[in-house]
């Protein structure tokens, strides 16, 4: 067999019919790429959910639905559900057999979900900084890296928190807080994230605020302007501070008792397995609380998820199986119309294994083709599929 002869031939047929040949490389393709892209999307989506749930023994809320509440704890993306009082997590430390880390996400800065938190979070998850240093006062912020890299901030910058409305008829005014932290990346969702201390997100929430001292607003901020009474009552004149700093700190107050204040989720962490069984026998008759344990309810959620996988990727087996079908009979028209040209190369001296190779060509061509797309694709899912994974859970 005369290779380079056969090879000129194979190409000069494809770049002739090369419609036909892009459309079936494209047709193959898909065949290839769907199946293993769903497999490889699932399988990415539980590494990443299953050790963050692994990682979280137990989980407390308002009773409602258990995997809202997961995804608000752990992975803080669902802000809008019911909200359990701070009291809690005192309760949870006087049982002294277990520790408890309060969560709070509900509002965002530029996109990036603001969870505040204590100092706790941090050493349970095992993030360090890698630049500045932790919280230590209200208005201030640590970021995760992403963070630091999407919005172009570091140590000693700002962000400003977003209104959860465009027109905020409360008055809430949205809070300029400093950066004095960047974490190092880890590659969970706490790289995406605004940490802050919870009073200063019940700040942002306008539960706590800071303004002119009553005693030095002027006649225009005071219901009553006497200079005499002992009790001042200020108008809507005053104007809240919008950013605390070393000068205005001190005039920051809260109303009522912060033990009432809203938390979306607190992180359980009982000391030995016994008092894992006690404390969630302890919430089990709460009918306003619910204790849930993270792992069991990813372990749910992917059994369905598996189901719903296979189901799948046996209906796209059967298109596949179709399109390899309909490209075998391709083939064979294919074949058949090319009768008269290996007639032709016959005449001309061509040998019988010649023709046959000529036959495959087209075929083979396809194949490794599209085959070698879709290694390509799959290579490009794997590498976005984390983001793709953090846009769908969110």
């Amino acid at each position: 067999m005369n290779w380079n002869g056969f090879v000129f031939l194979g190409f000069r047929y494809v770049k002739r019919n090369g419609a036909k040949v892009v459309l079936l490389i494209a047709a193959f393709t898909l065949v290839w790429l769907l199946p293993l892209s769903i497999g490889l999307l699932v399988k990415r989506a539980e590494t990443e959910l299953r050790s963050r749930a692994v990682d979280t023994p137990l989980l407390l809320g308002h009773a409602g639905s258990a995997l809202e509440l997961t995804f608000n704890g752990i992975y803080f993306t669902k802000e809008g559900i019911a909200t359990l009082p701070f009291r809690v997590v005192e309760d949870i430390f006087d049982t002294e057999i277990a520790e408890a880390i309060p969560i709070y996400a509900k509002f965002s800065a530029s996109g990036h979900r603001i969870v505040g938190t204590s100092l706790d979070y941090f050493k349970f998850r095992g993030l360090e900084l890698a630049e500045g240093r932790t919280l230590l006062r209200l208005g201030e912020c640590v970021i995760g890296a992403d963070v630091a890299v999407s919005e172009g901030v570091g140590e000693g910058d700002y962000l400003i928190s977003s209104p959860e409305t465009l027109f905020d008829l409360a008055g809430v005014y949205p809070l300029k807080m400093k950066v004095v932290g960047v974490l190092t990346p880890v590659g969970t969702p706490d790289d995406d994230v605004v940490f802050v201390d919870p009073k200063t997100a019940w700040i942002i929430e306008g539960l706590g605020h800071g303004h002119v001292e009553a005693k030095e607003a002027s006649a225009e901020q005071r219901l009553s302007a006497s200079d005499d009474s002992e009790s001042v009552n200020l108008n809507a004149a005053v104007v809240q501070y919008n950013e605390i700093t070393e000068e205005n700190a001190t005039s920051f107050h809260f109303h009522g008792d912060t033990d009432d204040y809203p938390l979306t989720a607190v992180i359980v962490l009982p000391d030995s397995v016994k008092s894992r069984a006690i404390i969630k026998g302890r919430y089990a008759a709460n009918e306003q609380l619910q204790l849930i344990s993270p792992k069991e309810e990813m372990d749910e959620l992917f059994h369905t998820v598996f189901s719903v996988k296979t189901l799948i990727v046996w209906l796209l087996g059967l298109v596949g199986a179709a399109t390899l079908v309909i490209g075998g009979l391709v083939f064979l028209l294919s074949y058949r119309l090319r009768r008269e040209e290996f007639s032709h190369l016959r005449r001309l001296g061509a040998d019988i294994s010649t023709i046959r190779a000529l036959i495959v060509f087209e075929a083979g061509f396809v194949c490794a083709f599209s085959l070698l797309l879709s290694g390509a694709g799959l290579l490009l899912i794997e590498q976005v599929a984390p983001a793709l994974i953090s846009s769908l859970i969110g």
